[in-house]
């Protein structure tokens, strides 16, 4: 069936509407940051870039590094605009542009979020590493879609209850990482845990300028949720829409994040530049093993 023009929209050039990619463009292997300028960062390791191009706040680098092929995109902030970066690179691999027809074979990306965060737990220090082996969503944008069939429900109900989380609220989701990025990017220099994502960097995160919070305790009740042995570690916001959606569309997924705050202990990273930048490295060199 084809998809009408106001459902995938395109530029006059053919490519996706808000990327402004085409699918020759882009490597299956994607390295997602929020920062725009972290593209760069990331790009100048590259031993050749073959293309680089921008709208508005999605830049998107594609090169070689250590002989595989990437493709590094800035997503902006926040779980909404993972909606919009996952569904276009999706059609970009997964439907004819030029038919508007899904095609029969469907390929699957590597997806990997490098990205900075703050820590839940004392024990997680400023610039260490973080991997989110479930992405825990307060966002609310995976319940748009059909997608129960994805979702941890065991951990879902069980924060709920330790949280006496607000039914005004979005209901909190769990999507599992995918176990193959895992095990790729897995050392002894790595924390694992659940990656909590907020819709917003003050009051959905804790923080207190001159509004009163919903629930002033609910971050030391997240902070000591434990399901199984395994812990929230951090908390920042995007990982659970790209778990979510990457699952939904047949795509693997797994999020990097630098700790550069402790909220527990009230610390900030002195270099949080250098913290990323070692991420960086760790990761690229991890996915090119």
């Amino acid at each position: 069936m084809k998809i009408k023009n106001s459902e995938l929209i395109l530029n006059p050039d053919g490519s996706i509407y808000h990327l402004n990619l085409k699918p020759e463009h882009i490597s299956e292997n994607i390295i997602f940051v929020g920062d725009q300028n972290r593209v760069d960062r990331i790009s100048k390791h590259f031993d050749k870039i073959e293309f680089t191009t921008q709208k508005r706040e999605f830049k998107t680098t594609t090169g070689i590094y250590k002989g595989k092929r990437f493709s590094v995109i800035s997503t902006g902030i926040g779980p909404d605009n993972i909606d919009i970066v996952v569904n276009e690179l999706d059609a970009l691999v997964n439907i004819d542009l030029e038919t508007r027809t899904v095609k029969e074979e469907h390929t699957a990306l590597n997806i990997v979020r490098i990205g900075t965060s703050g820590s839940l737990q004392a024990d997680i220090h400023v610039d260490s590493f973080v991997l989110g082996k479930y992405g825990i969503g307060f966002d609310g944008v995976l319940h748009s879609y059909d997608c129960e069939h994805i979702l941890e429900e065991e951990i879902e109900n069980a924060f709920i209850k330790h949280t006496n989380w607000n039914n005004k609220k979005a209901r909190p989701y769990v999507v599992k990482n995918s176990k193959e990025l895992e095990d790729k990017l897995s050392s002894d220099k790595i924390y694992k845990g659940m990656t909590g994502t907020a819709n917003g960097f003050y009051g959905p995160q804790g923080r207190v300028l001159r509004l009163k919070l919903q629930d002033p305790n609910l971050n030391s009740k997240i902070d000591n949720f434990n399901f199984n042995g395994v812990r929230v570690t951090n908390l920042e916001m995007e990982t659970s829409a790209i778990y979510g959606l990457s699952k939904l569309l047949g795509h693997n997924a797994c999020s990097m994040n630098a700790i550069i705050a402790n909220r527990i202990n009230g610390t900030f990273s002195k270099d949080p530049y250098k913290a990323v930048d070692n991420l960086i490295i760790y990761t690229l060199n991890k996915l090119s093993e």
